[in-house]
């Protein structure tokens, strides 16, 4: 089982974001849950949201306290929280930001593997908004294979409609500009 936790704000998309590779992974014949962990937070405030995708029933229904992949929407989050809390040790930190490897781990000391892409930049050249949600979702391909390309694009036409090529065009992008380190 791989577990995945979101941070974002509250707008962001993030909740959008661990529906969609749910709905991925089920097309894909595997068990997944996702879930949001917020209170009345309002929009702009920091928020969780949790993904499980296994091939065997998923029975646990609790936070993911130590997940393998941890999924950052907002280049400041790692200034207030610790996005990294809790990482298992081989896991990786997906984040959305200009800096390089070296000053990440100098910065925030974070000492996990890391997919770096600057979303809001994607985000903003090819949806408009500074909305990164969907644009994140290509570095967390690149990064695991976590879900299929093909079954992420057709959650994403079922869930946005006329707006998917937009969303599919900024996820290939991030995809294909994320660096790994």
């Amino acid at each position: 089982m791989k577990e995945v936790r979101i941070h974002g704000r509250g707008g962001q998309g993030g909740v959008t974001s661990a529906e969609l590779v749910a709905t991925a992974a089920i097309a894909e014949g595997k068990y997944a849950q996702a879930f949001p962990s917020f209170g009345p937070e309002r929009r702009g405030a920091p928020v969780a949201a949790f993904i499980r995708v296994s091939d065997k029933q998923i029975r646990t229904r609790e936070k993911v306290y130590h997940p393998d992949i941890v999924m950052v929407l907002d280049p400041s989050l790692p200034r207030l929280v610790k996005v990294a809390e809790g990482i298992k040790d081989d896991g990786i930190v997906i984040l959305n930001t200009e800096l390089t490897a070296d000053q990440v781990r100098e910065t925030f000391g974070i000492n996990s593997r890391l997919a770096m892409v600057d979303a809001t930049k994607i985000a903003l050249e090819e949806l408009g908004l500074p909305i990164t949600n969907t644009t994140m979702l290509g570095a967390l391909l690149k990064a695991t294979g976590i879900v299929g390309k093909d079954a992420l694009f057709e959650a994403l036409e079922k869930r946005f409609g006329r707006l998917a090529e937009k969303n599919k065009a900024a996820l290939e992008r991030a995809y294909n500009e994320t660096v790994i380190a």
